[in-house]
Formats: C-alpha cells, sequence, structure tokens
C-alpha cells in the first residue's frame, strides 16, 4: 500500500502576508533594513558636515582657507588660531563665553522652576479663569518677538538695565512655550488620583508639586531644560542691542564682532565658533537620551 505525501504548504511569505505579519508590531520589535540604515547614514553626515568644516578652516591657515579646490582635511594651526582669538583687545571672547555660560544657566533655572510651577497650576489646579489665562499663553506665541524689541529696550532703559546681563536674563525668565509644554507633559503623566491622596495624606500644594510633581515631569524638564539653553546661548539679536558697545558681550555678539571689519579672517571666526559649539554639543551628549525619553513619553498617552 503506497502512501501519497500531503501536499507541501507554501511558506514563502508574500507582501500580504509580510504586511499582515508585521501589523500591531512595535516600532522597536520591527527590525530596520539596509536602506534605512544607509539612509540614517547619509543625514547624519550631512547634517554633520557643517560642524566638520568649521574645525577644518578653524585649523588651516589663510592660504589654505583661500585655496581652489578646498582643503577638505584638517590642519594644524588650531591652538594658533585660537590664541590670536583670545588674544584680540577688542573682541573679549573670554568673558563673552563666561558671561554667556551665566546668561544660560540662569534662564534655564528660571524657565525650568516658573514653567513647571504654572503648567503643574494649569493642568492640575481649578481656579477662574484657568481657561482663559492659557489661552492667552497659547496666544503669545503667534507674536514675533521682534515686535517687542523696542518696547522691551525703553522698559530696560527705565529700569537702568541696558547694557547689563540682567537686562538678557530677566526677559527671558519664564516662556510660553515652556508653560504650554509643562502643562501637556504634566496632564498626561501624572493622574488626579495622585495628586488627590497627596491632599488626603496633608500635603500642601507646594509639596505635591516639589515631592511629586517634580519626580514625574523629569524627562520634560530635560526636555526644555536642554532646548531653552540652546536657544539662549545662540540668541543673537536682543543681546546685540542690549549690550551694544560694552565689553563684555555674548558669544555670539564676540563673533560677529570677529566677523566684522573690511576683510574677515575665517579662520578666526570659525575657531571661535568652533569653540562656541563645543558647550551646546556637551549638552546634547549629556541629554540626548533625556530627549528621546521625553519626547515620546510626551507624544504617547498611556
Amino acid at each position: 500500500m503506497t502512501t501519497v505525501a500531503p501536499p507541501r504548504r507554501d511558506t514563502t511569505p508574500t507582501p500580504g502576508r509580510k504586511r499582515a505579519r508585521l501589523l500591531g508590531r512595535a516600532p522597536q520589535d520591527t527590525p530596520a533594513g539596509i536602506w534605512t540604515y544607509l539612509f540614517l547614514s547619509l543625514t547624519a553626515l550631512f547634517a554633520a558636515f557643517p560642524l566638520y568644516w568649521m574645525f577644518v578652516i578653524a585649523t588651516s591657515t589663510d592660504e589654505a582657507t583661500a585655496q581652489l579646490p578646498p582643503v577638505v582635511i584638517p590642519g594644524d594651526q588650531f591652538l594658533v588660531n585660537l590664541d590670536e582669538v583670545f588674544s584680540m583687545q577688542d573682541v573679549y571672547f573670554a568673558a563673552s563665553l563666561v558671561n554667556s555660560v551665566i546668561v544660560s544657566t540662569a534662564v534655564t533655572a528660571s524657565v525650568l522652576f516658573f514653567c513647571s510651577l504654572a503648567g503643574f497650576a494649569f493642568a492640575k489646579l481649578r481656579f477662574k479663569g484657568s481657561k482663559a489665562l492659557m489661552l492667552f499663553v497659547i496666544l503669545t506665541l503667534t507674536v514675533p518677538n521682534q515686535l517687542g524689541i523696542v518696547a522691551l529696550y525703553i522698559v530696560m532703559g527705565k529700569l537702568g538695565w541696558n547694557g547689563t546681563l540682567l537686562a538678557v536674563i530677566v526677559p527671558g525668565m519664564v516662556t510660553a512655550f515652556g508653560v504650554f509644554y509643562m502643562r501637556q507633559f504634566i496632564v498626561n503623566s501624572v493622574p488626579d488620583e495622585l495628586v488627590e491622596s497627596a491632599r488626603v495624606d496633608g500635603a500642601n500644594t507646594m509639596r505635591i508639586y516639589w515631592s511629586i510633581v517634580l519626580p514625574a515631569i523629569r524627562p520634560a524638564l530635560a526636555v526644555l531644560g536642554l532646548l531653552t539653553f540652546v536657544a539662549t546661548w545662540n540668541d543673537f539679536q536682543w543681546p546685540l542691542i542690549t549690550l551694544n558697545g560694552t565689553d563684555y558681550p555674548t558669544s555670539m555678539v564676540a563673533i560677529s564682532d570677529l566677523a566684522s571689519g573690511n576683510y574677515v579672517i575665517y579662520r578666526r571666526v570659525l575657531a571661535g565658533a568652533f569653540v562656541a559649539t563645543v558647550p551646546l554639543l556637551i549638552m546634547l551628549v549629556i541629554g540626548g537620551r533625556q530627549i528621546v525619553r521625553g519626547i515620546m513619553e510626551g507624544a504617547v498617552k498611556s
């Protein structure tokens, strides 16, 4: 008696089967293909090329910067160019870096405290006019900052702060974006039941904010702090206006001073720009994971 083997089942994945198998799978469980890695590698190289080119010019001589075709390999003059930047008497580049550190740190700390406190109030406290006030805060995001430059300069002049770091720090102590971002994150990450249970246990509002809300929104604080530090460090227009004529401006104003004049020495300008970029790179390396975590937790509501 002969036995007839059953027909072999076709296990070759078809596009329809493959698509059905991938449905419902988390993004981190889906393997990336060669084209994904190739695209990400090209994107990373394209994004890092301006920084690399800045370093190449910062390490070159005047002859190398004027050479055609351009030099693409870093030179050995970085310390020489850097010494010229820091020794220029009419730029005060070292003092400008210190000023940028002071301004960026003070503004970032203030924004984290006041914006998280205001976001907690809008998200979890009930008071009259809260929705109208939140709408007003959001509407201020549509107004360009340039429209208030003249009025802000007059106010700083009345206070006697023009030409000082207070004129740069105080206007940026609270941001509408920070309040809105903190409010949205707290709504999604801090349950109302947790706040109510803390009130039942006798905790006051500040204790709830300090002991419950702040630990829960740590990723969002890291994201907001990094974005605020970078924006404050790179701010150019307002420091140029209010610190005009002073001997100790911020780093962006000092770089513009390096680029002023009838003849621009680009190796000096880009050497100073590279040094001013290093603190931002350090902040990105330190807070990179927190940025991704904060963005993902703020975008996905459990």
